[in-house]
């Protein structure tokens, strides 16, 4: 028995070309099913492999699985937002894993919701969705501007020294994690300026949780991750900013790094 899965909700235009995509499973064809004046982009799935509870069960004993999925559900989310001759269209991404059983359903879904989808189509339209991830990239140099400008750091070494040298043994462990805190601390500070000066340019941001390395595939560890709603019009100047920002962070070890534009998937809830 079949079902369809639901990808993404997006405005109806001309100007949307056929997605090349095959579907999640990778056989179904990836297609629009028109209501009113919006469109869900669907394809048919097997029940049997996708059903919520399943596809609940792969998230538990199958985590490669789940992950190629996703990235089939994001690159066929990230193709529907195409226009045909260059542009994006106003789309919103809907999480992974939604399954329909039935053509009825979803177009019951999407009348019961159509006033609150056009209302988020009104509050993304002329935007784009921007990631901002800031990584730190040289730890020694970030821990030695740390130690030469912290005034309680400088006591804390001028304290050991002065102190035989048995006891400022014992001292230098409460040294290390005063140096733990305050590196901390100031990762913190930096970071949330740097948010702050991008918050200016956007219409709306979000903090996110940094990922860990695991997820980043990265050996420097991230210490900021932003998305950002970034007017058509200010995308040219949000890059400014974040290179400013960059010159003076990268004297300090941090470094922002922007992608998009991306489907909107944090400004997308309604």
């Amino acid at each position: 028995m079949n079902g369809l899965y639901l990808y993404c909700i997006r405005e109806r235009t001309e100007s949307a070309p056929a997605i090349s995509n095959k579907g999640i499973d990778g056989n179904g064809k990836v297609f629009a099913l028109a209501y009113r004046d919006i469109e869900a982009v669907v394809s048919h799935v097997s029940l049997e492999e996708f059903a919520s509870e399943e596809i609940q069960h792969k998230a538990q004993e199958d985590v490669n699985w789940i992950k190629d999925k996703a990235l089939i559900h994001e690159s066929i989310i990230e193709e529907a937002m195409k226009k045909t001759g260059g542009g994006m269209l106003n789309l919103m991404p809907m999480r992974f894993g939604i399954v329909f059983r039935e053509k009825a359903k979803l177009e019951e879904t999407l009348g019961r919701d159509y006033i609150k989808i056009k209302a988020v189509f009104d509050r993304i339209r002329g935007k784009q969705d921007w990631n901002v991830k800031g990584y730190l990239k040289d730890k020694a140099s970030f821990e030695r501007a740390i130690k030469e400008n912290n005034e309680t750091i400088r006591a804390k070494e001028k304290e050991i020294a002065s102190l035989p040298e048995g006891m400022a043994f014992f001292m230098e462990e409460e040294l290390n994690e005063l140096i733990s805190r305050e590196f901390e601390k100031a990762i913190t500070h930096m970071t949330e300026i740097a948010f702050e000066r991008i918050k200016k340019l956007s219409v709306a941001s979000i903090r996110n949780k940094a990922m860990g390395k695991e997820l980043t595939g990265r050996r420097d560890p991230m210490v900021l991750n932003a998305a950002c709603l970034i007017p058509d019009d200010g995308v040219e100047e949000f890059k400014k900013e974040i290179g400013n920002i960059n010159l003076e962070l990268r004297a300090k070890g941090l470094e922002l790094e922007y992608s998009g534009p991306w489907p909107a998937f944090d400004f997308s809830e309604y």
